[in-house]
């Protein structure tokens, strides 16, 4: 995040942030404890004492923080000796983060500031198959007004208020709708034919973090043979977007997004521990938090839960398989056989716990989100049961339905811009 620079300004619009001085790895760690603290905030001192830095360097970086308008005084505590010390905190609104869900058949979008508080949101129909000026399109739309509505225009005044919280509206349900239109377009260059508006020039805006199904190369943003739509096979969708909204962008799977921003927000596995993320929506995939980071694979594959195969002679499967994961569990959900759907993704997940010996298991997407009950007994059942079969010490792996409900993925979205901020390898 280095070479991304804000500056602060005076035309009553919101305070940005100088976020060039966010240049090393001891700065994000100073960041990432004035974050944890909340707006109790933390002393000089202890910023020494937890990072390992000297007092020298650590007044030094949070002068720079200060000056950047990403610190702040929070007050004076009691010292045990000597004069009381100065409180630091994080100030939230100095920074935004876009978070994008691109699924299937819908688009989901929302804003957060450097808490990770979602000051608004919107959602709007969508075709993946429309094409790729047509998404991108949709895309940039919702975006833009979204930040438009919450932030204000470059220059102009923020609608957001004092708490950061968004204008009336600004979390309302998007117009926008793609489809219609046969695939097209998706084989087009970074530049192609979309639209080159933009998003508006707001001074605390970091960029946009976009999160869709895989399979897809995570370190260049360019999208694989996504399941059901093999036409975006190579698209450089990182860069397509980052030309047409003028902001940084960063491009991952789903899951993976939703890992992380359920490792941020202090779920298990954010402090060494592992979890894995099972989301049910229009597709079947994974998030894998292992060791407290998450863990994309060595060519960022890992994740494509849906398609292991368990019936060698089942239903054909999008991707080109027989008798996937995916392609049972999602029958059964048309079929209204949630028990059964249930069932279906306990056998995989029995089959992912014995893998890899995570610590819990965490379910959401938009199908578990309409049974979650349902769904996080019928895989506990499964589990509670291989454990018993097995004589697993500790007992059955515990499932529990993910935190953060629908948004999930687009929250996690928006952590990929904000998580290196604070010293976040994985993000």
């Amino acid at each position: 995040m280095g070479g991304v620079n804000r500056t602060r300004t005076t035309s009553g619009g919101p305070a940005g942030a100088n976020l060039g001085v966010v240049r090393s790895h001891n700065t994000a760690l100073v960041l990432g404890l004035l974050r944890a603290a909340g707006a109790e905030g933390i002393s000089r001192l202890e910023l020494a004492e937890r990072t390992g830095l000297t007092p020298q360097a650590v007044s030094k970086i949070t002068a720079r923080l200060r000056e950047s308008g990403l610190a702040a005084e929070a007050g004076r505590r009691a010292s045990t000796g000597g004069k009381p010390r100065t409180v630091l905190r994080l100030v939230p609104e100095a920074g935004h983060a876009v978070g994008v869900h691109l699924d299937r058949d819908e688009l989901r979008v929302v804003l957060v500031d450097l808490d990770g508080t979602v000051v608004g949101e919107r959602r709007g129909e969508l075709d993946l198959g429309a094409g790729a000026e047509a998404v991108l399109g949709a895309v940039g739309d919702v975006a833009e007004g979204l930040v438009t509505a919450v932030l204000g225009r470059a220059g102009g005044e923020s609608t957001a208020g004092a708490g950061g919280a968004p204008s009336a509206g600004a979390g309302g349900e998007s117009s926008a709708r793609v489809g219609g239109e046969p695939p097209a377009g998706a084989g087009a260059g970074a530049g192609g034919e979309v639209g080159a508006r933009g998003l508006p020039r707001i001074p605390s805006l970091l960029g946009v973090g976009v999160a869709l199904p895989g399979p897809l190369d995570h370190a260049r943003g360019v999208l694989h043979r996504v399941t059901g739509f093999p036409e975006w096979d190579g698209f450089p969708l990182r860069d397509a977007l980052a030309e047409r909204l003028g902001v940084p962008v960063v491009v991952d799977k789903d899951t993976n997004a939703a890992a992380l921003g359920l490792s941020v927000a202090g779920a298990e596995g954010g402090a060494g521990g592992s979890f894995a993320y099972l989301h049910l929506g229009t597709g079947l995939g994974a998030g894998l938090v292992l060791g407290g980071g998450v863990h994309r694979g060595a060519r960022t594959g890992a994740g494509e839960f849906g398609h292991q195969v368990l019936q060698l002679d089942g239903p054909r499967c999008e991707c080109g398989n027989r008798g996937c994961v995916e392609v049972l569990c999602l029958a059964a959900v048309a079929a209204g056989e949630t028990a059964e759907a249930a069932r279906v993704l306990g056998v995989a997940a029995g089959n992912l716990v014995g893998l890899l010996d995570i610590d819990v298991v965490l379910l959401g997407g938009r199908t578990v989100a309409g049974a979650p009950e349902a769904y996080a007994r019928g895989v506990g059942e499964v589990l509670d049961a291989r454990a018993r079969r097995e004589g697993t010490a500790g007992g059955p792996v515990p499932v529990r339905v993910a935190e953060r409900g629908e948004r999930v993925v687009a929250e996690g979205a928006a952590q990929l811009l904000l998580a290196p901020l604070f010293g976040r390898a994985d993000g």
